[in-house]
């Protein structure tokens, strides 16, 4: 089985790149199934009921978010209706929606679970992760394959999940920092990890956002609106290898737009 895993997808220009290029993607590299991050999808920040659609009629199978999906009201109810889009499932009882699926990839294959979690180092202080984690992974059903997606600002603290879970699940991989790392690993022959897939997005930005505007937030500590940045897109995230129940390999992956010089 091959997985692809994307990274906080951001903005209009993520969706459009993640829409003009999945579709053909998914039968070059053979994929099984498509993951991705999609909380910063509206303008980047937050996600809309309309931009969720896109992103799976894309091709995207599951969509994790995290922190900043309450952004948009009309999300709620995609939360609370469709099993495909997860939000963090250490949000205190009451939130809308749902932090892990339990998903068929055909006949013939085991059975996907996709876990969402939020971090609590400097972010908002919800339940606890690894409490969290701990009671969802006994009630997901035996033989099922299982990828985290931890969504956190602290790499000390993805790290610890994935020591905690390894050798349980398939995969733990860290969203939310919009910087591909270069720590991609197998644990114990069993677990996948990585400590952030990278964003999907204007390439020569702030994770993101134009330059000049982050650069006169720091140099002048005052607020800024911020824009997304313009020009040539990319993609960041793995390519997950599972086979009888371990990560085979799980392996950086970047896809960039290359415009034509006039």
């Amino acid at each position: 089985m091959r997985l692809l895993f994307l990274g906080d997808i951001v903005g209009r220009t993520g969706r459009q790149m993640v829409k003009d290029h999945l579709p053909r993607l998914r039968r070059e590299m053979g994929l099984t199934t498509v993951l991705a991050n999609g909380e910063n999808a509206s303008g980047g920040l937050g996600i809309s009921a309309k931009s969720a659609m896109e992103l799976r009629r894309a091709g995207v199978d599951v969509l994790t978010t995290g922190n900043h999906v309450w952004k948009f009201p009309d999300i709620r109810p995609v939360l609370a209706g469709e099993p495909w889009i997860l939000r963090p499932a250490n949000y205190p009882a009451g939130a809308p929606g749902r932090g892990c699926g339990v998903f068929s990839l055909g006949e013939g294959l085991p059975e996907l679970a996709v876990m969402n979690l939020q971090g609590r180092t400097f972010m908002d202080p919800v339940d606890c992760p690894f409490a969290t984690a701990e009671g969802l992974l006994a009630s997901i059903p035996s033989g099922a394959l299982v990828v985290v997606d931890m969504h956190a600002e602290a790499t000390s603290e993805k790290r610890a999940l994935a020591h905690m879970l390894r050798g349980r699940v398939q995969a733990v991989v860290g969203t939310h920092t919009h910087v591909q790392t270069n720590d991609a690993c197998v644990l114990d022959g069993v677990t996948g990890y990585i400590s952030d897939l990278g964003m999907c997005g204007p390439e020569d930005s702030c994770l993101g956002m134009d330059n000049d505007v982050i650069l006169r937030k720091f140099q002048t500590c005052l607020p800024q609106r911020f824009e997304l940045a313009k020009g040539p897109c990319m993609l960041n995230g793995v390519v997950i290898e599972l086979d009888r129940g371990k990560c085979l390999s799980i392996v950086p992956w970047q896809y960039r737009e290359h415009k034509e010089e006039p």
